[in-house]
């Protein structure tokens, strides 16, 4: 009998020692996320705002949500004839990516991710309008150029997400020295680090290709939210991890031809004697 109890015993521990190193890991998991919570406070308390991930981070979202609100502005008092599809349609792709990016990087960036998210939504009622304006007064053909252009890139950004991972699994354990490295990296062509900002630099070059844009069509809510975005994600992306020195050049661009922008919107809508 005793021979029997001990058995049962010995079953049930050995049963239960799963579960509890389950729970044991669960513990230690959310104490060392709680210590980095407090050793990254503490950390930002010492270096102050010049310094700190957080304040920078924020102040990127403001400036994210200012470009949801020129949209929604736009939407609610200006026609449709100012809003470039081009630009609406970069800006798709581009908070769409910046998204997941705000939700992965470290320091998380929760109210980053919820005004790209927003954007998306805003941006795309953009696109609505804009079609529906050319549709409308006969510029079918540029419609359905712009579908085709759409339907490729959605194509391969679809295969890409799909190959992405085996790809960089291979190059990976391949041993190819350098390639190797750069397909390993935190901030590699096979990550969201990458892609990000690579989708901010197609806003500059947007912005770079209608430099010479007529003024009338130039929305200056949207200009002004973009050349912000430039600004505080310059200093951002050197404070975030992995720390994006793709992210900083692009921002810079961004600042300068989307202040170039505002600039001759400001002359041109309150100061028309100095042209």
């Amino acid at each position: 009998m005793l021979f029997l109890q001990n058995t049962s015993r010995a079953v049930l521990m050995a049963r239960a020692r799963p579960h509890f190193r389950r729970l044991l890991a669960t513990e230690a998991k959310k104490e060392t996320a709680a210590v980095k919570e407090t050793v990254v406070k503490e950390a930002e308390k010492k270096v102050g705002w010049w310094s700190s991930p957080t304040f920078w981070g924020a102040c990127g979202a403001m400036a994210g949500w200012g470009m949801s609100g020129a949209a929604i502005y736009d939407a609610t008092l200006s026609g449709p004839e100012v809003i470039s599809l081009n630009m609406t349609g970069v800006l798709i792709v581009y908070s769409s990516l910046f998204c997941r990016w705000a939700f992965v990087v470290s320091p998380q960036n929760l109210l980053l991710a919820s005004c790209h998210a927003a954007n998306v939504f805003a941006q795309g009622n953009q696109m609505r309008r804009a079609l529906e304006h050319k549709m409308a007064t006969g510029q079918e053909k540029e419609v359905q150029e712009l579908a085709t252009q759409a339907a490729v890139v959605g194509a391969v950004g679809a295969g890409a997400i799909l190959a992405g991972p085996m790809m960089r699994k291979a190059l990976t354990g391949a041993s190819l020295g350098v390639v190797s490295s750069i397909a390993a990296a935190d901030a590699g062509p096979f990550t969201v680090h990458f892609w990000a900002p690579m989708s901010k630099w197609m806003i500059s070059g947007a912005s770079f290709m209608d430099l010479n844009r007529p003024t009338d069509k130039i929305s200056l809510p949207q200009y002004a939210a973009l050349t912000a975005t430039g600004f505080f994600f310059t200093r951002y992306s050197l404070l975030v991890t992995p720390v994006n020195y793709t992210l900083c050049s692009v921002n810079v661009a961004l600042f300068l031809s989307s202040s170039w922008h505002l600039s001759r919107k400001i002359r041109a809508d309150f100061f028309p004697d100095e042209e």
